[in-house]
C-alpha cells in the first residue's frame, strides 16, 4: 500500500533532483531513499524517475504521479495544521531577514509565532537581499524577508510591507528645516547601505554628477551603526525613516526636506515552492497581518517591481543587485 512517506520521499527527490539532495532535506541517507522509491516503484508497477548523471527526472508515469501526490500532501499537511493542536506544528524554520524588517515588526513576529507555535522554532539570519536570494534558493534558508518580489518561477512570493526613504541628520549639523538642494547635501558625508545594494546604486548616482563635490559615501551593513553615524553628526544618512521614529521624537535626529526623490523599498516573503509548505505560509502570513496592522503595508500593490520608470531615471544602465 502507498503511503505518505514514501510519496513525499519521491516529491522531494523530483523538487531538488536528486536523491543526495532528498536525504538531506529528510535528515536520512540515501540508500534509504532509493529503498523507498523502488518500493514505491514495485508496488505501483510502473518506473518513475530517470537516473541520468547523478540527476533524477520523473518519467511520464512520474509526472502522472506527481500530480496527484502533491493533492495528496498537501491536504494532509492542510488537515494536520487546521484540525491538528497548532502544537503540533513543530521543528525549525531558517529565516533570513533584511535588517530593515529587524529594526520595525521582527520582534512582534516573533511574539506571534511562539504563542501561537509554541513547538516551532525560528532561526533567524540578518543579511542583504542578494546574499538572501542566493541562500533561499540555495535551500540554506526556508522562508526570507527581502527587497523583491523574487520572480523565479521556483518561488512563491506575498508583498510584505513598503518604507519610504529619508534623508536624516543631527541637528548640530545646522542644516535647518528649510528645502535643501542636493548642493546643498552634497557638502557632507551620506552614509547609507552596503554595496551591491539597490539603494546604495540608488543613492550614489544622486551624488555622482559632475557638477557636484566628490562624493563621500559612507556604506554600512549594520543600520544600527548608519543610525549611529547620523546621531553623531558624522554625515547625512539615507534609510527608511520608519526605523528611526524614536530618533526624530526625542529630536537626535531630523528629517530633512529635499525635492531628491528615492522609490520606496517593497519588501515581500518569498520562499521555494515544495511538497510541505504549510509552515512557512503560516509564518509569511502572520508576517503580512503584522505588517499591515502595523500600517506599513502599502495602499496598492502592483505585481511589478516598483517605480520602474523612476529607476530608469535615476539608475546607470547597468542593473545593480537588489539590497
Amino acid at each position: 500500500m502507498v503511503d505518505f512517506k514514501a510519496l513525499e520521499t519521491f516529491l522531494w527527490v523530483v523538487t531538488l533532483g536528486s536523491f543526495r539532495g532528498a536525504a538531506h532535506k529528510l535528515n536520512t541517507t540515501q540508500p534509504a531513499i532509493s529503498q523507498r522509491i523502488a518500493q514505491l516503484e514495485r508496488e505501483l508497477g510502473v518506473r518513475l524517475l530517470q537516473r541520468d548523471h547523478r540527476m533524477a527526472s520523473p518519467t511520464p508515469s512520474g509526472r502522472q504521479l506527481m500530480l496527484y501526490a502533491e493533492k495528496l500532501i498537501g491536504l494532509r499537511t492542510e488537515m494536520l495544521a487546521v484540525v491538528g493542536d497548532q502544537s503540533s506544528m513543530r521543528g525549525v524554520l531558517r529565516l533570513g531577514v533584511a535588517e530593515t524588517i529587524v529594526h520595525t515588526w521582527l520582534p512582534r513576529l516573533i511574539e506571534r509565532v511562539n504563542r501561537l507555535y509554541p513547538n516551532l522554532s525560528l532561526e533567524i539570519e540578518v543579511d542583504i537581499t542578494p546574499n538572501l536570494r542566493a541562500r533561499l534558493l540555495a535551500q540554506e534558508i526556508e522562508l526570507a524577508f527581502l527587497l523583491g518580489p523574487m520572480t523565479a518561477s521556483t518561488v512563491r512570493s506575498r508583498v510584505l510591507c513598503e518604507y519610504a526613504i529619508g534623508f536624516l541628520a543631527s541637528p548640530s549639523l545646522g542644516l535647518g528645516s528649510g528645502p535643501l538642494a542636493v548642493e546643498d547635501l552634497a557638502r557632507f558625508p551620506i552614509i547609507t547601505f552596503p554595496r551591491k545594494t539597490q539603494p546604495y546604486e540608488i543613492v550614489r548616482s544622486l551624488f555622482n554628477k559632475p557638477e557636484l563635490p566628490p562624493i563621500r559615501l559612507h556604506a554600512s551593513a549594520s543600520l544600527g551603526t548608519v543610525v549611529h553615524m547620523a546621531i553623531e553628526g558624522l554625515g547625512i544618512a539615507v534609510i527608511p525613516t520608519a526605523i528611526v521614529e524614536n530618533e526624530l521624537a526625542d529630536g537626535r535626529l531630523q528629517l530633512l526636506q529635499t525635492d531628491l526623490k528615492i522609490p520606496p523599498l517593497r519588501f515581500s516573503a518569498s520562499w521555494l515552492a515544495s511538497p510541505d509548505t504549510v509552515a512557512i505560509e503560516r509564518v509569511a502570513e502572520l508576517a503580512v497581518d503584522i505588517a499591515h496592522t502595523g500600517g506599513f503595508m502599502p495602499e496598492t500593490v502592483p505585481e511589478a517591481a516598483p517605480d520602474a520608470a523612476q529607476l530608469r531615471d535615476i539608475l546607470p544602465a547597468r542593473e545593480p543587485a537588489i539590497g
